[in-house]
């Protein structure tokens, strides 16, 4: 088992849930977070006066995968979220030891 973590524009979100729902992905959790890269921030002018936007919005997706869907849930995240422009984001694939369902005591798979 996989755990997925995904750096995104905001407004990718849709594009990349629909894209992983037609490639079997049940569920992810979105996170609203800030942060910057090699996109830096920008510069933003608020009532005349300029001042620099250090942490853009982003969004954080986690989710837990089997290993057979993994490589192709990687594909349709990375299709759908990008642009082609700097700060697209990033994707983090680490293991995963355990899964439990609190409802049930199912366990691993039987738990995605």
């Amino acid at each position: 088992m996989k755990w997925v973590t995904v750096i995104i524009k905001p407004f990718k979100l849709d594009d990349v849930r629909e894209a992983l729902a037609e490639v079997g992905v049940q569920g992810l959790t979105v996170t609203e977070v800030k942060g910057f890269g090699r996109q830096k921030g920008h510069t933003e002018l608020y009532r005349g006066a300029e001042y620099v936007v250090d942490f853009l919005p982003k969004l954080k997706l986690e989710i837990a995968l089997s290993d057979d869907i993994l490589e192709q849930a990687v594909e349709a995240i990375v299709g759908a979220a990008r642009t082609g422009k700097v700060g697209d984001g990033k994707v983090f694939v680490s293991d995963l030891e355990q899964v439990i369902r609190i409802r049930t005591s199912e366990t691993d798979i039987d738990a995605l």
